[in-house]
């Protein structure tokens, strides 16, 4: 039986093995051979790349439209879903830059693209899917940070949730809010304190705050030096009332990394942060 002809049609895990074998060899580039082929067996998607697919021998290209095939009727609605994402990266692309070429058919790159599609987050909604879309665009469009910077933005991306976004978008698009400040600009309407909406909140704040995306503010000196702050002076709150989830007092700001995330995913494809960037209002998902 010859290699095009072989039978596709057995379980998971061994059309797994076999794509795995495929795509780790052959004569066409390495990117054409992961994302081309994963569009290979997306209907919708397989006319639009026909002359790049051009790339590969005859053979070649039927043995690896035909495993796609098989592993689209095992997992349609999520290869789908990578089918357009992968169309969507390339389009904002340029095919023709050397540079762009030899990044996207890296070890590393593909490396990055597999971590992504390993466990399919983004397919929980459209929003997690187009900040995928945005970091692998950026990630092969430039070196925007070091590849394990970008594996820890797919981590979050993956562990969480729209409502940790919404907080995030917030606090980068108006440094130095309170938690009350940003609570009336995505909800508005007040809560009770001993709510289950007030106990979430104080839940994405501590997620943010000890997953190192967001912080309280903290003055720094002229080299970056963090500086402690004084508290002598300050009067003790004599309330009977503990720490309100909505509180004014204490200003939030996202870190570095926090900043980096929100440019490189929330945004089209942008320039490398070179520098202490102004606040810009991150895109919404189109």
């Amino acid at each position: 039986m010859s290699e095009s002809d072989e039978d596709f049609s057995g379980d998971a895990d061994e059309i797994r093995r076999q794509m795995d074998e495929a795509l780790s060899g052959g004569a066409g580039p390495g990117f054409a051979r992961f994302a081309l082929a994963c569009l290979g067996g997306v209907p919708f998607a397989g006319g639009a790349f026909g002359g790049v697919a051009g790339a590969w021998s005859e053979r070649e290209q039927s043995r690896l439209n035909k495993l796609f095939a098989a592993w689209l009727k095992l997992q349609e609605a999520e290869l789908k879903e990578i089918g357009i994402t992968l169309v969507e990266v390339m389009a904002r692309l340029d095919g023709d830059d050397p540079v762009v070429q030899e990044r996207i058919e890296s070890a590393e790159y593909l490396s990055l693209v597999r971590k992504c599609f390993r466990d399919w987050s983004a397919a929980e909604s459209e929003e997690k899917r187009v900040y995928v879309r945005n970091l692998l665009a950026n990630a092969a469009a430039c070196r925007i940070t070091s590849d394990d910077v970008i594996r820890l933005f797919i981590k979050w991306i993956n562990d969480y949730s729209e409502a940790h976004f919404a907080v995030i978008k917030d606090v980068y698009g108006n440094s130095g809010s309170s938690r009350g400040e940003t609570w009336r600009r995505i909800h508005g309407a007040d809560v009770r304190e001993d709510s289950a909406e007030a106990d979430l909140f104080k839940l994405l704040y501590r997620d943010l705050s000890t997953g190192g995306i967001m912080r309280q503010h903290r003055p720094t000196d002229g080299q970056g030096n963090f500086l402690k702050q004084s508290t002598r002076g300050q009067r003790r709150n004599a309330s009977r009332h503990l720490k309100s989830a909505f509180d004014d007092d204490k200003p939030y700001e996202l870190t570095e990394l926090g900043k980096q995330f929100v440019h490189y995913t929330m945004n089209e494809i942008v320039p490398k942060i070179a520098e202490p960037m102004p606040d810009e209002v991150p895109n919404r998902p189109r």
